[in-house]
């Protein structure tokens, strides 16, 4: 497992390790009375009642010293689970080593770091647990036995219950460790789930709004354009009004246009127009922006020169142009002068890169770019002054990602300064649409 993913606290609280070790002390003491009291076996009581008074102490400091819910680290708890082991070693050293049946208790503290700790941590406590073990074999006090003949087992048989004893420990640690580690991916996949779920739950209700804001909007935007078109037919052609009337004109018509989109129904679209080259998508999707005073260069050619494919095509879906036109006018905003798109494709997928020479990025939201109320917008940028909800790259993001794409958000590398989307579909999933996207997302449930 790679250790830059593995968190430094564990997922072990203090109050298990806590109740464990009382389960084991009372074990112990119970277990040494009906030897000493109840068999009458003569056995190094007072050594043995001071190592379970140790752990009982030790127990005492810890509920001390922490809150019960502390969550102890990893290296930690790993200390923790070593002292249990080699405390429970000296305990069998006192009373037969290998020959007290009680020696399967020895892979108790690995098998619980394998579900809870990271490999590295019970990788050295198994290494503890077999050396003990392995320790444990030819060094111990004589089993505490009363009468004769004691029981002298051969040592074949005591070889044998050694090496039965070393693959307990690693086949119950390796177990663990799978059933631990499934348990993580199936957590990790669930909340992964749920996202999805809160983002889709999110994009729908921007639907509902979108749609309410089409029908509220309509009547007031009508009457604009009819009081600005009274208002250009009494202003003089030279009037310096004249140029601000029309200006409000061309935008209460673009906003009438973004109307229209937004209740345009699927079947409404123009069947000569219905499929689109990658091209031609970039092209419309950036065509609202060229009028914003930023050059805007577009460069579509395939991945590898020597071996051209031709260039993809796909329904037009209204989603991806959306999406690709709220990238490209994010970009346009920050841009200082000049916005590039570029366009690769190869046989097996489709790349869209759009980049500007803006300030980027801020560093403390690029890992967030996408989530809902998240804004991109930066004091140090042109338009830092302007406030935004942060809706605009989540829907973008999520529309694009509903047709099969992935997203990647970076800054250009010093000393250049700007931002960096890449837009990446499978091109099987580019020009199949959405029936396509649906076979894929089906044989992944």
């Amino acid at each position: 497992m790679d250790a830059a993913l593995v968190p430094e606290v564990s997922r072990l609280r203090l109050l298990t390790i806590v109740r464990l070790r009382w389960f084991a002390v009372l074990g112990q003491l119970v277990a040494v009375a009906v030897v000493n009291l109840g068999y009458g076996f003569p056995l190094p009581v007072g050594y043995c009642l001071l190592l379970i008074a140790v752990s009982a102490w030790l127990n005492v400091f810890l509920r001390l010293k922490f809150l019960p819910r502390h969550r102890l680290t990893n290296w930690f708890a790993t200390s923790l689970l070593a002292y249990d082991l080699l405390q429970l070693a000296a305990l069998l050293y006192l009373t037969g080593g290998i020959e007290n049946p009680f020696i399967v208790l020895i892979v108790a503290p690995v098998t619980v770091s394998a579900a809870s700790l990271p490999g590295r941590n019970t990788v050295l406590l198994g290494a503890i647990a077999m050396l003990a073990t392995v320790a444990l074999a030819f060094f111990h006090f004589p089993l505490p036995w009363a009468g004769a003949p004691r029981p002298e087992f051969p040592s074949d048989y005591r070889f044998g219950l050694l090496v039965a004893m070393l693959a307990c420990t690693n086949f119950l640690a390796i177990y663990a460790w799978r059933l631990s580690h499934e348990a993580r991916q199936m957590s990790a996949a669930l909340t992964a789930t749920e996202l999805i779920l809160a983002r889709e739950q999110h994009l729908h209700a921007l639907d509902g709004l979108a749609a309410a804001a089409a029908h509220e909007l309509g009547t007031p935007l009508g009457t604009i354009v009819l009081v600005s078109k009274e208002m250009a037919s009494q202003v003089p052609a030279g009037s310096p009004l004249r140029d601000d009337i029309e200006l409000m004109q061309a935008q209460a018509e673009r906003c009438r246009e973004i109307l229209q989109k937004l209740t345009r129904q699927p079947g409404d679209q123009d069947p000569m127009h219905a499929s689109m080259t990658l091209e031609q998508i970039i092209d419309e999707s950036a065509e609202p922006h060229r009028a914003a005073g930023k050059q805007i260069l577009v460069r579509c050619a395939p991945e590898d020169p020597d071996a051209p494919s031709h260039p993809p095509e796909a329904e037009r879906l209204p989603g991806v142009i959306y999406g690709i036109g709220n990238l490209i006018e994010n970009a346009v905003d920050f841009a200082v002068d000049r916005v590039e798109i570029s366009a690769n494709w190869s046989d097996e997928q489709v790349l869209v890169v759009i980049s500007d020479n803006g300030p980027g990025f801020a560093p403390e939201i690029i890992d967030n770019i996408g989530d809902p109320y998240v804004t991109t917008r930066s004091s140090h940028g042109r338009r830092g002054d302007k406030s935004g909800l942060g809706l605009g790259f989540f829907i973008a993001k999520t529309l694009l990602e509903r047709s099969g794409a992935t997203m990647e958000f970076d800054n250009k590398p010093a000393p250049r300064s700007g931002a960096i989307v890449r837009i990446i579909w499978p091109r099987a999933v580019f020009e199949g649409g959405p029936s396509e996207l649906e076979e894929r997302v089906g044989e992944l449930v």
